[in-house]
């Protein structure tokens, strides 16, 4: 190269220009610098992230050269990274009436209108700087695309990644975007088609097939999923992503037995993740292994004492061992760590219920229906206790406040219709028992014992047996 024949090169520059500003900043000083050195101090700032020294730089060299045109484009840039957009868009403004044809303004003035939400205005710049440099094209559309990808603008940036991909089809990393940009649209089947053709140049990309893996997984196609994630990890054995979703999908399968090998695998990685130790535990508990399930819920707490689902794990094992007293000292920890999850206030009515003490158990399955009035089984079980103890008459006025409240959940309609009956209503025990049938019948096994063959109407076993349920 030229510069190399004089014994010196442009890093060189830059470096003494950097120290030289450098110098003058701890001295306290003030020190001239031209046009070029200005720049590449700037720009030197900028890739190495330093903002506030760009910012130093930028500021100082728009007062020494006000009339800068590149100068004045950085400080818009360095004011564009600390997020200042209207103070760039006043300095745009100035620069367009001065250069009309640089496309970089325009960029910058884009970069500043989506930054601002005006991704309309934003887009009306891009397209008018591609416009501007017919010979140029390639880098304007990268920049276009590198902002709209970091304002998360995928939808509007997808139409300028497919010409970028055109104009430059043997560049591979394009399709890798589009197929990201795709999936963050939640347009899976054209994610899916260019994550693939990525994949056909580039088989060695371990973050291609895990993402390949994510949305297989969105759209439930397992199988696929776990070929996906078992190529990441073939490529990269310590991709702990794919090994932990790996392992979450055979257990959310139920095959709990091959998900254990899978987190243990995991936590040889990651043996502080108390999320897996938690998941290792529930598939030893599925597969009634408690000695170990018991033994991992105690790491998982251990790891975490604040996260609830390795206490409401240890519950469900006191609860269906037959132990409810123990069960209610950890369910009640898991409730005070998360009173949001109507799971644990339901266990938490079981366990009462399982002790005898029925007005506890009603209050907890009331604040997990307030949770999700479409939790079945709570209104199956609040149902028995209401059945059982003779309360069924007395409980409609409160049923029927319910209903008009929720509307036609499945449970309700089902409580209502055994209730009504009971109170010898029995039209309307029919009108409800039509409605829970029609959202959903295959629940009426769950309600069944609300139903003695003496409650049933002529009308009400015909309904059943039509619907195969008698």
């Amino acid at each position: 190269m030229e510069e190399e024949r004089y014994g010196f090169s442009f890093e060189e520059e830059v470096k003494n220009a950097v120290q030289k500003f450098e110098r003058m900043r701890k001295n306290n000083e003030s020190y001239f610098f031209d046009v070029i050195e200005f720049e590449s101090i700037i720009d030197y700032y900028i890739e190495n992230s330093n903002s506030v020294k760009a910012y130093e730089a930028a500021t100082l060299a728009s007062e020494q050269h006000p009339n800068s045109v590149s100068i004045q484009l950085r400080k818009a840039r360095v004011l564009l990274d600390k997020g200042r957009a209207v103070e760039t868009l006043t300095i745009l403004r100035k620069l367009e009436n001065i250069e009309p044809g640089n496309h970089e303004i325009y960029i910058a003035k884009g970069t500043a209108l989506g930054m601002l939400g005006d991704i309309q205005g934003a887009k009306k710049m891009f397209d008018f700087s591609l416009t501007l440099d017919s010979d140029d094209v390639e880098n304007i559309l990268f920049a276009i695309t590198s902002v709209l990808q970091n304002l998360n603008y995928y939808e509007h940036l997808i139409p300028y990644l497919l010409q970028l991909t055109d104009l430059e089809p043997e560049f591979f990393a394009h399709l890798y975007d589009l197929a990201y940009a795709y999936e963050k649209t939640e347009d899976y089947e054209n994610s899916i088609y260019y994550y693939l053709k990525y994949l056909e140049e580039e088989p060695f990309s371990d973050s291609a097939w895990y993402n390949l893996g994510i949305i297989y997984s969105k759209l439930e196609q397992h199988e696929k999923a776990m070929e996906a994630y078992d190529f990441a990890l073939a490529i990269n054995a310590q991709n702990t992503f794919a090994l932990f979703n790996k392992g979450n999908i055979l257990s959310n399968l139920g095959r709990y037995a091959e998900a254990i090998p899978v987190y243990h695998e995991f936590l040889e990685i990651e043996p502080d993740s108390y999320e897996a130790v938690t998941y290792l535990a529930e598939c030893y508990e599925k597969t009634n292994d408690l000695t170990l399930a018991r033994k991992y819920y105690h790491d998982a707490i251990e790891l975490s004492p604040d996260f609830s689902e390795p206490w409401l794990g240890l519950g469900v094992i006191e609860l269906t061992t037959g132990n409810p007293d123990d069960s209610l000292i950890f369910l009640r920890k898991a409730v005070r760590l998360d009173d949001e999850n109507p799971e644990i206030w339901f266990l938490l009515g079981k366990a009462h219920n399982a002790k005898g003490e029925k007005k506890a158990a009603l209050r907890c399955f009331r604040e997990a229906l307030k949770l999700d009035a479409y939790y079945d089984e709570v209104w199956s079980e609040l149902g028995r206790i209401i059945f059982r103890e003779g309360f069924a008459v007395k409980a409609l006025p409160y049923l029927d406040q319910a209903y008009r409240i929720i509307g036609d959940v499945p449970g309700i309609n089902y409580l209502l219709a055994s209730f009504s009956s009971c109170a010898g209503n029995h039209d309307k025990a029919y009108k409800h028992l039509i409605l829970a049938l029609d959202i959903d019948k295959e629940l009426f096994p769950d309600f069944a014992d609300l139903f003695p063959e003496a409650l049933l109407t002529k009308k009400m076993r015909r309904l059943l047996r039509e619907n195969y349920l008698l």
